[in-house]
């Protein structure tokens, strides 16, 4: 199986299509439902110290690989949604990324780039 930003989107598509969920996929719903999926992905965290987090992403494996996957599948589908090409915003993404965060500055702290 093949894992292109073009084909997942394809996919996808067919599957909402398949069942006529288009009407209910509007931008503000779809915003909504990626904060949802995305809350319960931090579900698996909460609460959960540094040295417990490596346990519980072993014990969990599967089911949080369930939830990044809705979160995945919904930014696909509301970039499509759009009329976005999700491979090209996330590379002119990436880009303005290397700009503002210089590896030469950025490497080994967590400062925001306004504050390198």
């Amino acid at each position: 199986m093949s894992d292109s930003i073009a084909e997942l989107t394809t996919r996808i598509r067919s599957f909402v299509d398949a069942r006529e969920w288009q009407q209910f996929h509007n931008p503000k719903d779809m915003a909504v439902a990626i904060a949802a999926e995305a809350g319960e992905l931090l579900q698996h965290f909460v609460w959960q110290q540094p040295d417990q987090v490596e346990k519980r992403t072993d014990e969990r494996r599967d089911e949080i690989a369930s939830e990044i996957a809705d979160v995945g599948i919904l930014l696909f589908e509301m970039a499509d949604l759009l009329g976005m090409n999700l491979g090209e915003v996330m590379e002119r993404k990436i880009a303005r990324n290397e700009e503002r965060y210089p590896a030469d500055k950025a490497r080994g702290n967590n400062l925001k780039y306004n504050e390198l």
